[in-house]
């Protein structure tokens, strides 16, 4: 599965060499952005593992475990909670209360306030209202390996932790929840509330 198909700024994005499905992308995200940081320079500051650009704001009360790259003009608001491996590109915002665990996010995109989003790639303005989820594991099932059926087929992800890819101009509504493993079309609508499980059944 090409991420660049739903994420316009994948490839011109300094880790669009990855071919890889967005899957194993995510299982390796900590090295992919370790990489990164290692290539920055100002405005970028970079302090150990995590790498702010100088026009971004990280609030007082946010907590920020790198690896981690926070781009320009992004807002990390009090409160929110990035870790194992987040990359922010351009005008992110980070709500307070949000959590954002080994995901990559693309210029533009929000998450409100009281998220979860793990495993995941966000393009390009995406939008995640209030108190929605995207989850990354099967914690209801015995056998917690990730699979999804895409246009009819079933595909064997090979990973136990995958949250979701979605693609740009995507809207998810308020307490929605996407379940572990799920591909979003490019401006698709998740209405709030409403549950997105595409595990075969």
């Amino acid at each position: 599965m090409d991420i660049a198909a739903y994420v316009d700024r994948w490839r011109t994005s300094t880790f669009g060499r990855l071919t890889d499905p967005p899957w194993t992308v995510t299982q390796a995200a900590e090295a992919h952005i370790g990489a990164a940081i290692a290539g920055l320079a100002a405005p970028y500051v970079v302090n150990g593992d995590v790498a702010i650009h100088a026009s971004a704001t990280v609030e007082a009360g946010a907590l920020v475990k790198g690896p981690a790259i926070i781009g320009p003009r992004c807002f990390v608001a009090a409160g929110a909670y990035l870790r194992g491996g987040t990359f922010l590109d351009e005008d992110c915002i980070v709500g307070p209360g949000a959590e954002l665990k080994t995901s990559f996010m693309f210029k533009g995109s929000k998450l409100a306030h009281l998220n979860f989003v793990g495993d995941s790639i966000l393009g390009a303005g995406v939008n995640i209202e209030a108190g929605a989820i995207v989850a990354n594991y099967r914690n209801e099932l015995e056998d917690k390996a990730i699979r999804i059926v895409v246009d009819g087929r079933v595909i064997e992800t090979g990973v136990d932790k995958f949250g979701a890819l979605l693609g740009d101009g995507a809207r998810v509504g308020a307490n929605a929840v996407i379940a572990p493993g799920a591909v979003i079309a490019r401006n698709a609508r998740v209405p709030r509330l409403s549950l997105v499980d595409q595990y075969p059944r």
